[in-house]
């Protein structure tokens, strides 16, 4: 390869020097709007808006919830929203996408019931929903092990023909993960049709982003693997559309992963069990604040004269109407059956499993019988 080649395919891979933005924070386009990319028509906006608009009360009641005692835990994705609502609105209904613990509100724009989605925060299921069938992965707590699941089933999809699309779903603590390093090689190298797409809402728990990564940007860690990247402001819901429907087209054509970093920023605590006052200042959650994404995008679509009062009044009556139909769902008590403890551990069981089966199964049995008797 010669010089000029190499520097060409260098400068191919390399993300914007800063953040893909089409809107600022008071809601006002920006001076110079990126030329690469297009601006989504205004239905799509308008349509992401009222998505954002639900996913946040969404999950206001779901971090109440858990404050009543009916979630076991929630991870909060408040000021995340158009992170979580732009990358499910790239994506088509038969491309695949697999997602972290924080990222309910995504599934929920994905289309699966609430209640599924919380079975798992509730403990009582691992995953509340069928897979195979919304093209939707369990959620993944581990850190980063869902990256090698996406783009395992991104190369499946190119192995046999179809124009399928995985996107994984990560947080900036999983750049630090080993398995997030391989996926990017694999996928890189077989050129699997996979987009990962870095929340980077910085902080890793309590851990800084300064002690994650000395790199300018974690968009920069696809380079080194031959991976398009880009960086994208995640609280501009025009960008981050823009941005990754691009990203998903061009995996799909055939040209080989993609790396998105969303800098976005996590309003609420990890979960309800962390305490952020003890690594985080009130200032800088304030300035935070003042870019929170649906303010920005509701601003930017006023200006358009594109919604009105009667919008936002009728989409908050509509919100009001999902949260109490979450808490209806959640306040009424789990039906479990004990046995299905051993369902879907294996598609096979193996003779230890359905032993231990069978010696619950007894158990049950002989309770039932003595409160009878």
């Amino acid at each position: 390869m010669s010089v000029k080649s190499l520097r060409q395919t260098v400068q191919g891979l390399l993300p914007s020097l800063s953040p893909v933005r089409f809107v600022a924070e008071d809601g006002t386009p920006v001076a110079r709007p990126p030329a690469e990319y297009g601006e989504p028509p205004v239905e799509a906006l308008l349509a992401a808006w009222r998505r954002m608009v639900l996913g946040r009360r969404f999950d206001t009641q779901a971090t109440a919830l858990t404050k009543q005692g009916r979630l076991a835990v929630y991870p909060s994705s408040r000021g995340q929203e158009a992170c979580q609502i732009g990358a499910v609105l790239a994506l088509r209904p038969d491309d695949w996408l697999f997602p972290t613990y924080r990222d309910s509100v995504a599934l929920v724009t994905r289309g699966i019931d609430p209640a599924e989605v919380l079975t798992l925060l509730r403990g009582d299921w691992h995953c509340g929903y069928d897979p195979a069938a919304t093209r939707t992965a369990p959620q993944c707590t581990p850190l980063a092990t869902q990256v090698l699941h996406a783009v395992g089933m991104a190369e499946s999809l190119r192995r046999k023909g179809e124009d399928g699309v995985a996107m994984a779903l990560v947080g900036d603590g999983a750049t630090s993960e080993g398995d997030f390093h391989e996926a990017l090689n694999f996928a890189a190298v077989f050129r699997a049709p996979v987009v990962f797409f870095v929340q980077n809402n910085k902080y890793a728990i309590s851990v800084p982003l300064a002690r994650q990564t000395a790199a300018p940007a974690l968009a920069y860690k696809g380079i080194g693997y031959g991976v398009r990247s880009e960086q994208v402001d995640g609280n501009d819901l025009v960008a981050v559309l823009s941005v990754l429907t691009a990203a998903v087209e061009h995996a799909r054509a055939g040209h080989g992963p993609v790396l998105v970093e969303a800098h976005t920023y996590r309003m609420d605590a990890h979960t309800n069990a962390d305490d952020a006052t003890r690594y985080r200042e009130d200032d800088e959650v304030e300035q935070w604040r003042s870019a929170d994404p649906l303010d920005r995008l509701e601003t930017y679509l006023r200006s358009r004269g594109a919604l009105t009062d009667e919008d936002v009044a009728a989409l908050r009556e509509e919100a009001e109407e999902l949260a109490a139909r979450v808490r209806a769902c959640m306040n009424a008590d789990s039906v479990l059956e004990p046995l299905e403890l051993f369902d879907h551990v294996y598609a096979d069981p193996t003779p230890q499993l359905r032993e231990q089966r069978a010696q619950l199964a007894a158990e049950l049995a002989e309770s039932a019988q003595a409160q009878e008797d």
